[in-house]
């Protein structure tokens, strides 16, 4: 399990390009046949990669956890963002195809991730949060997610947002997940930016070329950073920071977000004339 330790709203402010990357973003997170986990100092969230091929892949527990299993006090969002594939919980197995999402709660003992074809695997993405209490694990499909259509043509900003881990479709503790697709042509995600201080959030860009890039700003309003992101690389946000990004061509990104409330809505949201 590797370690993310994250900047404070002061030092952020002189950390070179460099710096800012190294503790906000996750590396290499998709590798074929591997298992990758991070785990950060903000809300104590784990974000993590799989990518099964020739058999299946196991979540261990990890020493960092103090646990004997990694959901032991625990809860896990997933999305799958490659081809078809399955995620097995205490036996029971979840076919999931591309952008279904699984909710696995607190108290589940034996994960496997498991791809229909090893020549095209499934990616699984997940995000962990602590949970308080266990809730049943449930399978949400593309389809049966929550859609909002927001934001238009014109400001370049025309998009689909799915809630797939939210109240009204999956109860949980904390933890709040799903994607946003942006429609071709559009390029900037939540403009004008806001912020939520009750919440953190992780953002992964995928479903974009391997030359295109995502400029994802960050930073309280008065003081913002960017930070470009390649396809797949996980970035997180701290509560005091700006949620927005803007890319070199259409993409989608998953959002998933752990604290003290799970209201959506809630946001802080600024004006553009803020920002400096």
């Amino acid at each position: 399990m590797n370690i993310l330790h994250t900047a404070d709203n002061v030092r952020y402010k002189t950390m070179t390009n460099e710096e800012l990357k190294q503790s906000f973003t996750i590396e290499g997170l998709f590798q074929a046949g591997e298992l990758k986990i991070t785990y950060t100092d903000i809300d104590r969230g784990v974000v993590g990669g799989i990518v099964p091929t020739a058999s299946a892949i196991d979540l261990p527990v990890y020493k960092e956890l103090a646990a004997d299993y990694f959901c032991q006090r625990r809860e896990l969002g997933i999305i799958n963002i490659g081809d078809k594939g399955s995620v097995t919980v205490d036996g029971q197995t979840y076919n999931m195809a591309n952008k279904d999402s699984l909710y696995v709660g607190k108290g589940a003992k034996e994960i496997a991730f498991t791809s229909e074809n090893a020549s095209n695997p499934a990616k699984f993405y997940l995000v962990s949060y602590p949970a308080h209490a266990a809730y049943p694990t449930k399978l949400v499909t593309k389809n049966d997610a929550n859609k909002l259509e927001l934001g238009a043509q014109e400001t370049s900003n025309e998009r689909i947002i799915y809630q797939s881990i939210c109240p009204g479709i999956v109860d949980s503790c904390q933890l709040v997940m799903g994607f946003t697709e942006l429609a071709k042509g559009s390029v900037w995600n939540t403009n004008p930016p806001h912020t939520h201080a009750r919440r953190s959030e992780i953002y992964m860009y995928f479903d974009m070329a391997e030359e295109q890039r995502v400029f994802h700003l960050m930073g309280e309003p008065h003081e913002v950073k960017s930070l470009v992101l390649a396809p797949e690389q996980p970035v997180v946000s701290p509560s005091w920071s700006i949620h927005s990004g803007v890319g070199t061509s259409a993409y989608t990104f998953i959002w998933a977000m752990g604290g003290e409330n799970q209201e959506f809505t809630d946001m802080d949201h600024l004006t553009l004339g803020e920002l400096s």
